[in-house]
């Protein structure tokens, strides 16, 4: 991780769960990291944590709804300002909805799509277009994808989620073509973990919290440290090899 020290690293959804681990640890390992959520005031806590325990890099809160398109081309404006521009972007960001496919809701499904696909590939976009502007050629896209990317569980609720996750899966191997094609060692992965303990599945079910209980209490999940170290074990390889998909379950989980 040597080669990170100092340099610019951007994590979507960053005030919990995965996101709130994965800004730690590249603080811990000296970069400047750019945390963005709507909830800006958990990343600022965060944010003191990091700097109360001696961690050699600088976390960075920024407020950014990401299903305003303005308000990330913003972000990227001011990180160009502030730090000249991204090296590593991490699309962590994203959410699930309990909207099947046969009776959910339009405006549960377009969050879902605005958020999992469309920011997610604004972020890609602009961050390649700032690697590019200042000839990063080493660069790092890393997108947080999800078991659902690859497997359709039945369970309805999920079914929608599910498609937009199946979309990360194409766009992060896209991107990896695009790449190659535009002749650049810059590189793309996806991680893609099971069940992880965190405050998603009580997102899903906010009426029925007994719901995310009983999810998480079915087995001994992850936990979001355990992404972060993925997170980490990519961006330490060596720049010729292209990690292309890392798929991360629970020991006890049957799917």
């Amino acid at each position: 991780m040597d080669r990170w020290k100092g340099r610019v690293a951007l994590v979507t959804g960053a005030s919990v769960g995965i996101g709130a681990a994965i800004a730690k640890s590249l603080v811990q390992y000296g970069m400047k990291v750019v945390g963005c959520a709507r909830n800006v005031k958990q990343i600022e806590t965060l944010a003191a944590e990091c700097v109360s325990s001696g961690f050699s890099g600088t976390l960075f809160p920024y407020k950014c709804d990401l299903t305003v398109e303005e308000e990330i081309l913003s972000m990227f404006t001011w990180i160009k300002g502030q730090h000249k521009g991204v090296d590593v972007c991490i699309n962590n960001a994203g959410l699930a909805h309990p909207e099947p496919l046969l009776s959910g809701k339009t405006t549960g499904w377009r969050n879902m799509l605005n958020v999992n696909v469309l920011a997610l590939s604004v972020c890609t976009r602009e961050a390649y277009q700032s690697m590019k502007e200042r000839k990063v050629d080493d660069g790092q896209i890393i997108n947080i994808n999800s078991i659902c990317g690859h497997r359709v569980i039945n369970h309805p609720d999920g079914h929608f989620y599910t498609g937009s996750k199946y979309a990360v899966t194409a766009l992060t191997e896209g991107l990896r073509q695009e790449l190659r094609e535009a002749k650049t060692h810059i590189r793309a992965t996806c991680i893609s973990p099971g069940l992880v303990k965190t405050e998603f599945a009580y997102r899903l079910y906010c009426d029925k919290p007994e719901m995310a209980d009983a999810t998480y209490n079915r087995i001994k999940c992850l936990h979001a440290d355990d992404i972060a170290n993925s997170v980490v074990y990519v961006l330490s390889a060596p720049p010729h090899v292209q990690i292309g998909d890392i798929e991360i379950t629970p020991v006890e989980d049957s799917l």
